[in-house]
């Protein structure tokens, strides 16, 4: 039998946990939001990657990641639509590592290193995204606590 795990609400008690808490999400957010800049900068290169990778509707999909990166990122950083913001973002660097890096199928050593390096970071940024996720129906310190839930 399973012993019964209890939860208790998120708390940021502890000295600076609420302003480390905001710069984290800066940190994550801004980062992400500027990543998804990018995709509208140079929409042409990325949208032939993104053909070479296989994707269906390249153009549309490089504009459509852009999105999700801004809005997610920014929506994590101002802790508004948390849950939704976190939700997106993990979906879709989970998607987009294993779609767009797949190390695996590589034979080039120094391709499938950059590949694997780009899954790899992909796959640190799901486990934030849901690591912020999972506290995203709570109140954020420094946050604007807008949310559907």
């Amino acid at each position: 039998m399973l012993a019964e795990i209890a939860t208790i609400p998120l708390q940021f008690d502890s000295p600076f946990a609420g302003e480390l808490f905001l710069l984290g999400r800066l940190l994550f957010g801004v980062t992400l939001a500027f990543m998804g800049l990018n995709h509208f900068m140079d929409v042409d290169t990325m949208a032939g990657y993104a053909e070479f990778k296989g994707l269906p509707a390249p153009r549309f999909s490089v504009i459509a990641s852009g999105l999700v990166l801004v809005l997610g990122g920014l929506g994590v950083a101002a802790g508004a639509f948390p849950v939704l913001a976190a939700g997106g973002l993990a979906a879709f660097l989970l998607a987009s590592a294993v779609t767009m890096h797949d190390f695996w199928s590589i034979d080039d050593p120094e391709e499938k290193q950059n590949e694997m390096t780009s899954f790899l970071k992909n796959l640190y940024g799901v486990g934030a995204a849901l690591a912020l996720l999972a506290v995203g129906g709570t109140a954020w310190p420094y946050a604007v606590n807008l949310g559907l839930f």
